[in-house]
């Protein structure tokens, strides 16, 4: 949802605010940028489902489960369900593994459900109440629309990829495998001519892999906190002592409801695919071909 108060200045520079990252710079002459509202909202939302599955887990009982307990049992049995549909090796990380990615995800894209302008606004008040200046008071919530994010999570799912596929074959089998699929030939001679054919697929094919993950979660959340900016941008320094005040924030009201409904549905599908891809190549992983 957006507020209907956008803070005051251009667009341009409204919408810049909103997209710039509160970012600390390491070592001599900037070796490394963190963007340090990423890590921190990252870390607080991993925390939130690590607590809070721990408390449900500690709290379950064997009778009428209350409404938390209920829900997690729902999202336990829904992702375990697909898990066994899904992946066909033998593995008793995949479903925990399966439930952590969606909802760490989900709870990351869900940071974008809240009100454009309330966390940047009371972090530009704390810079205020410190007599710092607001306008350098930068913060985005949403991890999931930073890039490195979504790059990070899908480079870690293909470190697994490998793992899984050395686990399950050897190390041996999983070499072999690079060099002799997807064309397979009879023969000594006939194996070394389509080797390099056989590698270079295996590569573009592994290098894809998280390209795909991360920009199509990226560019997703992206897109819907942009739209959410736009959105705000309907009353930028609107006054209340005017009549097209009142049509613009009865528009911007109804623009927002829709979209904030629409991207409900956004953020779970988004959730699912990056869960769903990661079970699917893992499972392919342990497969041989």
């Amino acid at each position: 949802m957006v507020t209907t108060e956008p803070a005051s200045g251009g667009s341009t520079e409204y919408i810049n605010h909103h997209l710039h990252h509160l970012q600390v710079s390491v070592g001599d002459g900037a070796f490394m940028t963190l963007n340090v509202d990423t890590l921190f909202f990252s870390f607080v939302l991993s925390a939130l489902f690590l607590v809070g599955f721990i408390y449900a887990a500690r709290k379950a009982t064997a009778g009428v489960p209350g409404k938390f307990q209920t829900v997690v049992e729902i999202i336990v049995g829904f992702v375990d369900g697909l898990v066994r549909e899904t992946f066909h090796g033998r593995s008793k990380s995949i479903a925990p593994l399966s439930i952590t990615i969606f909802c760490v995800v989900f709870l990351m894209n869900f940071m974008d459900l809240l009100p454009v302008d309330l966390l940047p606004w009371a972090w530009g008040a704390g810079h205020i109440a410190t007599g710092h200046d607001p306008a350098h008071a930068y913060l985005r919530a949403v991890p999931t629309a930073d890039l490195n994010t979504t790059f990070g999570l899908s480079l870690a799912v293909f470190l697994l990829i490998q793992m899984f596929g050395i686990g399950h074959k050897g190390v041996a089998g999983f070499a072999k495998e690079a060099f002799t699929a997807p064309f397979h030939a009879h023969g000594t001679v006939g194996k070394i001519a389509l080797a390099p054919a056989n590698f270079l697929l295996r590569l573009i094919e592994e290098g894809v892999r998280p390209l795909s993950l991360s920009l199509r979660l990226f560019g997703n959340m992206y897109a819907g906190e942009l739209i959410f900016v736009l959105i705000a941008l309907m009353t930028l320094d609107a006054s209340l002592a005017h009549f097209g005040t009142w049509i613009m924030g009865a528009a911007q009201l109804f623009s927002g409801f829709i979209w904030t409904v629409f991207h409900i549905l956004i953020i779970t599908l988004q959730a699912f695919i990056f869960m769903m891809l990661t079970i699917v190549y893992l499972s392919m992983a342990a497969e041989s071909h």
